[in-house]
């Protein structure tokens, strides 16, 4: 099977196996980091297929929706790269994308390294940023029930991987939690002059947000 039958046959795994997913880690999240991912490649000196088939396959099976498991997305996608005869070689480093790509908190060492996760790693981030990051959380605060805001509840940035995992703060803390901190842990060149934008333009809706809150807008 040549690789751009298994890349149009993974993006139909993909849709079937996602079509009810929460909406900020649907197939529309995984098809957005697709194509950052493209975009970065191409000032990038990496393997395109190992890159297309990480961000294709990397949310597969979220350990968030399946209670913190982290090998079940690995597995996944090693069962059905199998299926479509990838050589072994590939289907590893694609686990290795799937498995070391999120933000875990906790200021974890991560233990993986590789260009291909570099690219996919910087385009889940970027995708989490600006003003699609800030619509998927909220998207995802309501879907778990939390506050938008509470000021008597301050973010906490020295949380353990397990603590980040159980969080129930509000959307507006996870903001300082993690987004705002992806700029600064972004690995390519590309990756890096997207987010200062992205960046900025969440702490201008912030701004704006506590405005309005306090009633001064």
């Amino acid at each position: 099977m040549n690789r751009e039958t298994i890349i149009q046959q993974t993006i139909n795994f993909v849709k079937e196996t996602l079509a009810d997913a929460e909406g900020g880690h649907d197939w529309w999240h995984i098809c957005r980091v697709w194509q950052l991912s493209t975009r970065i490649a191409a000032s990038e000196q990496a393997s395109l297929f190992v890159v297309e088939l990480g961000a294709l396959l990397h949310d597969i099976a979220d350990p968030k929706f399946h209670d913190g498991d982290e090998t079940v997305g690995p597995q996944k996608a090693r069962d059905f790269l199998n299926t479509m005869g990838v050589e072994a070689a590939v289907i590893t480093h694609v686990e290795n994308i799937i498995a070391h790509i999120s933000f875990k908190g906790g200021n974890e060492v991560q233990p993986f390294k590789s260009p291909e996760l570099d690219i996919v790693q910087d385009a889940d981030r970027l995708d989490a940023l600006g003003a699609i990051g800030i619509a998927r959380a909220f998207h995802y605060g309501g879907f778990k029930n939390r506050e938008l805001y509470n000021p008597d509840i301050k973010p906490d940035l020295n949380m353990t991987k397990e603590e980040y995992r159980q969080s129930t703060g509000t959307t507006i803390n996870h903001f300082y939690e993690k987004l705002l901190l992806l700029k600064d842990r972004m690995n390519t060149r590309t990756g890096k002059l997207m987010a200062e934008q992205r960046h900025r333009f969440m702490e201008t809706y912030l701004d704006e947000f506590y405005l309005e809150w306090s009633g001064e807008l």
